[in-house]
């Protein structure tokens, strides 16, 4: 898969925090060489977080996070705080940005307490290095040529201010950098640290190709109904062909219509069957008991390392009760269809299968509730629109509030009597 079609899941997300004016997306436009982010003399420009993927040299393909001023005022700026500081959850590396002429806020100094407790890496970007004054009131750039006596005095005083602004910081000095947007200063080496903090890639983490071996026949089973997506596979379908193709395994795509007769004119036996979880009955009625068979939402589960947690929350369904709630969560947000699985299917699945009274709640996207403790069950999508952090992120906080979560596929095939089967081939 080529970077600039890498999916937002799998992109490192940079997130850009500071206050209004310090120059945050002056900051993205220098770093990126584009003018990704408006830019304006006028506090308060940027309202809402703006994501945009794209390839940051040499670091390679990102999600770049633009978010609002952490000082923004009224009850309308806290809710545009309250979202910066959502951003945190997807946030692989954050960089604060500071105007350096002003230092560090009390509202810069809450969410570095945050970055930290969250064991995020960062950086402290102080802009406008080249606005720093010296007592005198001339004015010298942190990175002035010093060959000229002048300059060299000036870059001692910044220099001077620079160590007075991180001795107050309390974070280690290769943390901190000054840097000049407008003038493109230091932006190349605040690259290159970026770049340094990114997460390792895990090459061994493997969606499918590790279950299979060269040569292999994997059939998946794709539905085309109402709420399939015109003229396209949906992402956790895409990304499992890739991963089956580049391990030198054959991928064999059909409708759960075409299964039965696609199993029979195959002329040898699959390795595996996958399906999507609203087919998982029929095809496993139609797939041969010797025929191993998953659905790719369990497989992306154990992609993002959560399958033993959403196997363990499929078991609280027996124990529903009338009048107890349930969250239903997507990461995604789509136009709702008329035979939605979210929000019509799995509340039909489930109060068949309890045969309870139950109270259902639904969010998608970014959206997902603080406090967890009103919910007795969370079933989430797979996820595959979320990055690593942000899924861990929403697993750990349904753990703090002692509610089980689990995601559609794994409780489907929970309440079709199917879930032995479908992960008994991550038991080899």
């Amino acid at each position: 898969m080529s970077m600039n079609n890498t999916p937002a899941s799998e992109r490192v997300h940079i997130g850009i925090f500071g206050c209004r004016n310090a120059g945050k997306s002056s900051v993205i436009n220098a770093m990126t060489g584009q003018n990704l982010a408006i830019v304006s003399d006028v506090k308060g420009t940027t309202t809402d977080p703006v994501l945009k993927a794209m390839e940051l040299l040499p670091l390679g393909p990102v999600v770049m996070i633009d978010t609002p001023g952490l000082d923004d005022e009224g009850a309308l700026g806290a809710l545009r705080v309250q979202k910066a500081y959502q951003i945190l959850n997807k946030t692989d590396i954050a960089v604060l940005v500071m105007d350096a002429f002003l230092g560090m806020t009390a509202a810069d100094r809450a969410i570095l307490e945050k970055i930290k407790a969250k064991e995020i890496p960062f950086l402290l970007v102080f802009n406008k290095c080249d606005l720093l004054a010296s007592p005198d009131g001339s004015v010298g750039s942190v990175t002035a040529d010093i060959d000229s006596g002048e300059s060299a005095e000036m870059l001692a005083k910044a220099e001077q201010l620079r160590r007075e602004v991180v001795s107050k910081c309390d974070v280690p000095s290769d943390s901190v950098f000054f840097v000049s947007a407008a003038k493109h200063e230091n932006i190349y080496e605040l690259k290159e640290k970026i770049a340094s903090l990114a997460p390792s890639d895990d090459n061994s983490r493997r969606i499918v190709a590790d279950l299979i071996n060269p040569g292999d026949f994997v059939v998946l089973v794709v539905p085309i109904d109402k709420a399939a997506p015109k003229g396209r596979l949906i992402l956790p379908q895409q990304q499992t062909i890739r991963d089956i193709l580049d391990s030198g395994a054959t991928a064999i795509v059909t409708r759960d219509s075409e299964l039965e007769d696609t199993l029979n004119k195959l002329g040898t036996k699959p390795s595996l069957v996958i399906t999507d979880s609203q087919a998982f009955a029929k095809v496993d009625k139609l797939t041969p008991s010797d025929i191993p068979l998953t659905s790719f939402s369990i497989l992306f589960a154990r992609y993002k390392g959560n399958l033993n947690t959403v196997v363990g929350g499929a078991s609280a369904l027996a124990s529903l009760e009338d009048g107890d709630r349930v969250l239903i969560c997507e990461g995604c947000t789509h136009h709702r269809q008329c035979e939605d699985i979210g929000t019509v299917k799995l509340p039909k699945w489930i109060l068949e299968y309890t045969g309870k009274q139950i109270d259902f709640a639904f969010t998608s996207g970014t959206e997902f509730p603080v406090d967890l403790t009103p919910y007795k069950l969370i079933v989430h999508c797979g996820g595959c629109t979320l990055n690593e952090r942000e899924m861990k992120f929403r697993l750990k906080c349904a753990e703090d509030a002692g509610v089980p979560i689990t995601n559609y596929g794994t409780a489907i095939a929970c309440m079709k009597g199917i879930l032995g089967r479908s992960i008994a081939i991550f038991e080899k």
